[in-house]
């Protein structure tokens, strides 16, 4: 599934695109996908101008002229890829229309944006923009990372009693949003934190220590394009390119990246996801 580095580099592929755009006309192909549709969605959306393109976690918002705000999750497959934008960022012509477009925006401007997704557990929702705070996806969801409300004394506080593996703690999105699986096991190995360790039982300097680390791994993630391993691509097509520096994501079997080291990566299974780590560096 799309973590915050992809979900931000496609937000960012459909700035040029969408944001300040007419949505000239919508078209919905399904009546759901992960769960239906909203009423009249493809009504509700033509018509309407993109006023804002933002993220919160792994959710894509589009603020739009109607003061309702399009909320849209990638799920496991989702892709929104741009096609004919008369700006020449994009290379790609209209392309033939494909099993799984499930819906296409068809902008004002002569872009075409398409969210195809294979598996269907993608979700779009159309809701009130001045609700959008309370909605029941977003309403629980903890700082941004990347921003101001993440913070050392944050982590700790959230941290203190916490008796579950500090992997899982990091994977909650009531504690910080948009971290999966990827970006904390390489977040813990260049912390030198076991992912089994418990969240309470990790010193306060060591908690905090972890807060740059994470700004770190995600503003580099971001910069190569998010990590491209199965269904993901960026908004004009293509991969990302983080993958190729993992030092423990998938690299099980594989000797540790860090000098003199010399131990294998290994793997085990926390609530039903593999957590990659080295035994030696990560204690």
């Amino acid at each position: 599934m799309p973590e915050l580095p992809e979900v931000e580099t496609v937000r960012k592929g459909l700035l040029p695109a969408m944001e300040g755009a007419v949505i000239a006309q919508a078209d919905v192909n399904r009546p759901d996908l992960r769960w239906p549709f909203p009423d009249r969605m493809a009504e509700r959306l033509t018509g309407a101008t993109v006023r804002q393109l933002r993220r919160r976690s792994k959710y894509i918002l589009a603020d739009l002229s109607t003061d309702e705000t399009l909320l849209i999750h990638l799920g496991m497959s989702g892709r929104m890829t741009v096609s004919g934008d008369p700006l020449g960022q994009f290379h790609h012509n209209h392309p033939a229309a494909q099993k799984h477009n499930h819906v296409v925006f068809h902008m004002a401007n002569g872009t075409r944006v398409t969210f195809n997704d294979a598996r269907r557990f993608g979700v779009m929702d159309l809701i009130p923009t001045k609700d959008q705070d309370i909605h029941w996806l977003l309403k629980d969801i903890g700082p941004e990372p990347l921003g101001n409300d993440f913070h050392e004394a944050h982590l700790i506080e959230r941290f203190k009693g916490k008796n579950t593996p500090v992997k899982t703690a990091l994977l909650d999105q009531r504690i910080v949003a948009g971290l999966g699986n990827i970006y904390v096991c390489e977040v813990l190995f260049r912390a030198g934190i076991h992912p089994a360790r418990k969240a309470s039982r990790i010193s306060a300097a060591r908690v905090a220590s972890m807060v740059p680390i994470i700004r770190d791994v995600l503003s580099e993630a971001i910069e190569s394009g998010g990590s491209s391993l199965r269904d993901y691509r960026q908004a004009d097509g293509e991969l990302g390119y983080f993958q190729h520096g993992f030092r423990v994501y998938d690299q099980e079997g594989e000797t540790c990246a860090t000098p003199s080291c010399g131990k294998e990566i290994r793997r085990i299974v926390q609530s039903g996801r593999s957590s990659f780590f080295c035994p030696q560096c990560q204690r």
